[in-house]
């Protein structure tokens, strides 16, 4: 354990001491308009953001945080923040430097915010995401990744957007291999939980996938059980991990409760599906 934590504490000095580098994942600039605050998102933003979130990205950006020994594995990040803010550092860097330390590129996306009060929040956000996955691909050789093992990691509102590109049919070369799904939420029906929302659907070619969440979390926590029975019925890969304490927003941070692992399992995860292997 102790020589994990060192490896850990190495790499993140090295991506500090050389701060990455971002890319515009539409050099041309996004496509569509985004919408003037509301006075609810205004105030969303000034009794929730904290010093560490970020709002107002009209320019999403990738910044890559590659290991010294990259195994062509690359997981791009999805920070939570109610499509109004990102957590950009607990669910977003520090995430990236985990990935990094287990030989994983880790990709920090900077999607469009705020979105919350469009029609559909998560269509911006998606767009962003599915260009980030198409983006990684076309530089794989560049980068040394492998273009078939390109997995998305979102948290909180980063997981509904992963859910809806992974379940929702776009193009191939714009959906993930893989999903990591932590305390997401959004696509259940909100007066029978137990069912998903209408429109929405697990099709059989979905992405293996991974979930993390406390069953202490409001909705999220049938969320993630119910997308898991429905990718049972398809009998695509899908582990689940319900924890009874944690709930939501707790990211990368240690506060000693068995959810803070979910790292740890997530990593033993994909080692048991190939991904960390050279």
């Amino acid at each position: 354990m102790l020589r994990h934590l060192l490896a850990f504490v190495l790499v993140s000095l090295a991506l500090h001491a050389a701060d990455p580098a971002e890319i515009k994942i539409w050099p041309e600039g996004a496509p569509g308009q985004m919408l003037p605050h509301s006075k609810a998102t205004a105030d969303f933003i000034r009794t929730k953001a904290g010093k560490s979130t970020l709002t107002d990205i009209h320019e999403p950006t990738l910044t890559l945080f590659q290991p010294a020994k990259p195994n062509g594995t690359s997981v791009i990040v999805a920070p939570g923040g109610g499509y109004v803010f990102l957590s950009a550092v607990h669910e977003g860097t520090q995430v990236c430097e985990w990935l990094a330390s287990i030989g994983v590129t880790g990709i920090l996306l900077k999607y469009r915010t705020p979105t919350r009060d469009e029609a559909a929040p998560h269509e911006k956000p998606v767009a962003d995401a599915a260009q980030a996955i198409k983006l990684v691909r076309q530089r794989a050789a560049e980068w040394h990744l492998d273009p078939k093992r390109v997995g998305l990691l979102g948290f909180s509102a980063g997981g509904n957007l992963l859910a809806h590109l992974a379940c929702d049919r776009g193009q191939p070369l714009e959906r993930p291999d893989f999903g990591v799904m932590i305390y997401g939420g959004g696509f259940v029906d909100s007066k029978e939980p137990t069912k998903l929302k209408q429109g929405f659907s697990v099709p059989a070619d979905a992405p293996p996938m991974f979930l993390a969440c406390a069953h202490n979390d409001g909705q999220n926590s049938t969320a993630s059980a119910v997308l898991y029975l429905e990718y049972k019925k398809h009998s695509i890969p899908c582990e689940l991990h319900l924890f009874t304490q944690g709930g939501h927003g707790f990211g990368m941070r240690a506060d000693n409760k068995p959810i803070n692992a979910w790292p740890q399992r997530c990593a033993d995860w994909m080692a048991s599906m190939g991904w960390l292997s050279n």
